[in-house]
């Protein structure tokens, strides 16, 4: 059974910075690609970022590129996301996804939430 866990959300104030963490099992997770999305309130799920399951080649929104990075570590079947200088619109659920790059068979976490507010 696939099971993708989020954690690390919370309230931060704008200008802070937080590190969310993914936690994958029952998969092979170098073979995977590795998403963060998320969904601000009232608004479409949206993708952050994303690194690619072999070379690790990165992807960002423009809206958060040099503030956030995303990393994995195939060999605790974890994928992160360093969000810096945050700011009131980062504010959302945070997803991490899972796709399998040929069969596009892809896998959510429940989320996590992070309010960037004063």
């Amino acid at each position: 059974q696939v099971q993708l866990v989020e954690s690390g959300g919370g309230l931060v104030q704008p200008g802070g910075s937080l590190r969310l963490s993914c936690g994958v099992s029952g998969l092979t997770l170098s073979n995977y690609a590795l998403s963060w999305y998320r969904q601000p309130p009232g608004e479409e799920r949206e993708l952050v970022a994303s690194i690619s399951g072999f070379a690790g080649v990165t992807n960002y929104a423009d809206s958060v590129r040099g503030r956030f990075a995303i990393s994995r570590d195939n060999a605790k079947d974890a994928v992160y996301l360093q969000m810096s200088n945050l700011k009131p619109e980062d504010t959302g659920v945070y997803y991490c996804q899972a796709q399998h790059p040929w069969t596009r068979a892809d896998y959510w976490g429940q989320g996590t939430l992070v309010t960037v507010a004063s």
